[in-house]
């Protein structure tokens, strides 16, 4: 029989928490960056997400295949975000018109690009000996926001409000 190799951790049972310090020494968050790349056709009224690439750096990343999974289903809900999801409002009672699965529209299949995620896969031990940071929401901030840069670069209209709206762009086309 091998000895195990056992390890006593002695302590106070105090720990001495970093939030909420003004000048930390560490920061322990995940950093995140999206490229994105629409196509406007305004003869036929289309403005579709044709590319994605996504950088990630969150330490080491334990397990890839669920960490590129977690992140490419946080571009698919930023894809819906950002160009359909609306919930629309009864004006007599304030209640949701489009409530149920059937009249809310949300991105599919063929609403999404193939996706290019990249992990930095950089340990970081100066927070935890295997060095992995969280990527639960990492994904989906900011994405929304690559999209209406990038329709601004495709129709030179600023987009506001999500989410874009066909009207909007073709209006202030016409306008310009």
């Amino acid at each position: 029989l091998r000895q195990a190799n056992v390890r006593l951790v002695s302590g106070r049972g105090k720990s001495e928490a970093t939030f909420g310090n003004p000048k930390p020494q560490f920061s322990s968050h995940s950093f995140g960056c999206h490229f994105v790349e629409v196509t406007w056709q305004p003869e036929i009224v289309r403005l579709r997400v044709n590319r994605v690439v996504t950088v990630i750096d969150a330490g080491r990343i334990i397990n890839p295949l669920a960490g590129r999974n977690q992140i490419e289903g946080a571009v698919v809900m930023g894809i819906g975000m950002a160009l359909l999801e609306h919930t629309v409002y009864d004006p007599q009672n304030g209640a949701p018109i489009n409530s149920n699965l059937a009249d809310y529209v949300m991105a599919v299949n063929a609403d999404v690009p193939k996706l290019d995620v990249h992990f930095l896969d950089y340990p970081d031990t100066t927070l935890n000996e295997l060095g992995a940071r969280g990527i639960g929401e990492i994904g989906l901030a900011g994405f929304a926001a690559a999209v209406t840069a990038a329709t601004y670069h495709a129709t030179g209209v600023r987009v506001r409000e999500l989410p874009i709206k066909i009207e909007d762009l073709l209006a202030s086309s016409l306008v310009a």
